[in-house]
């Protein structure tokens, strides 16, 4: 018999830890779902199949079965894969033509919009299929800002979609999935923003509730500095939107068993074993082996928004003290030849990963 007290929740995203990452989001979309309880949530979640992903992981996919959908016009192939892991079902939609890629998003924005287009009438249309009927679809940024709105549209088929709800969560509101399609192909006063279809803005607007990165963020991101264009939509759902704080995952990121680090710590001896990472990491990186220099770590998306015009400007002026910098990211490559530069200039002081 059905137990009607567990709470069916399906994760939709472009990323996830541990198949495919290239920001936060992969992290938050990973570790969540393993964290609810689960006599009481059965969570699952559903990602692109790329081609980009590391050979280890597609091993484990499971071929479950195939379909067509009426995509734009034309029958598009749908795949089903799946595994487990950690006690959480994971789905993946095969289309080669769609994720064939060597990076899960392409330099083509409109290549963007149509893969990602794609991907959400896909979510929703392989769940009578697998057999998964979930209570809360949580869609994950600009890329599954379509699921709301094709769910709307999916109500009007027949019974099974009609009371299954939708989150929406920004995690950052600067990309919204902007393209100049047709007017013919979105309702415009649900999807269009400054004359241009706005995926992020169809997710806003048709999810059942909005959520963000923390209080401060949903708060930010009503007003015309933070808002991205899109602070009156956020004004107008501020009923509807709350922040909640990211977690962190305590066994992935625990320093006492972490096996990826040269040397565990915790509370009682990190004094004496904390030296131990400094030296490997200066060594690792090719940087001057000196404990008695401060090592800052940069992890992060390389743009304006994360401050880097910030450390530009005073990127000499910080080389001239007893400092070392490690940096870690993609993104403006304006920003990338700058720390490469930096790099080059300040061998031993500056390692650049890029």
């Amino acid at each position: 018999m059905e137990d009607l007290s567990m709470k069916n929740i399906l994760f939709a995203s472009s990323e996830c830890v541990p198949f495919i990452k290239t920001g936060g989001l992969a992290d938050v979309v990973g570790s969540l779902p393993k964290d609810f309880d689960k006599e009481k949530y059965d969570c699952r979640v559903v990602l692109p199949k790329y081609m980009c992903m590391k050979q280890e992981w597609v091993e484990r996919l499971e071929y479950i079965t195939n379909f067509y959908m009426d995509f734009a016009g034309e029958d598009r192939y749908v795949g089903i894969f799946k595994t487990e892991l950690n006690g959480v079902t994971f789905y993946f939609i095969d289309n080669e033509f769609y994720f064939s890629g060597f990076a899960p998003y392409d330099g083509d924005p409109k290549w963007n919009i149509e893969k990602f287009s794609f991907f959400c009438k896909a979510v929703l249309s392989i769940l009578p299929v697998i057999g998964f009927r979930p209570d809360l679809i949580h869609c994950h940024d600009w890329q599954t800002g379509l699921i709301p709105v094709y769910l709307d549209n999916f109500r009007f088929f027949g019974e099974y979609y009609r009371g299954i709800k939708s989150v929406m969560t920004i995690h950052n509101l600067k990309f919204q999935g902007i393209t100049g399609l047709p007017d013919y192909y979105f309702v415009p006063d649900k999807l269009e923003a400054y004359k241009d279809a706005n995926m992020l803005k169809g997710g806003i607007v048709y999810a059942d509730k909005v959520t963000t990165v923390s209080r401060s963020y949903a708060e930010e991101i009503k007003t015309p500095f933070y808002g991205e264009g899109l602070d009156g939509l956020m004004a107008a759902r501020s009923n509807d939107l709350c922040g909640i704080v990211n977690g962190l995952d305590y066994n992935d990121w625990n320093p006492d068993t972490d096996y990826r680090i040269a040397k565990t710590f915790n509370v009682e001896n990190f004094r004496k074993n904390k030296p131990v990472n400094k030296a490997a990491l200066q060594e690792e990186l090719g940087l001057d082996k000196d404990n008695h220099v401060m090592l800052i770590g940069i992890v992060s998306r390389l743009t304006d928004q994360k401050g880097f015009d910030l450390i530009d400007y005073m990127m000499d002026e910080m080389c001239q003290d007893a400092v070392q910098i490690a940096v870690l990211g993609t993104g403006d490559p304006k920003y990338e030849n700058m720390f490469r530069h930096f790099a080059w200039k300040y061998a031993g002081k500056v390692s650049a990963n890029i």
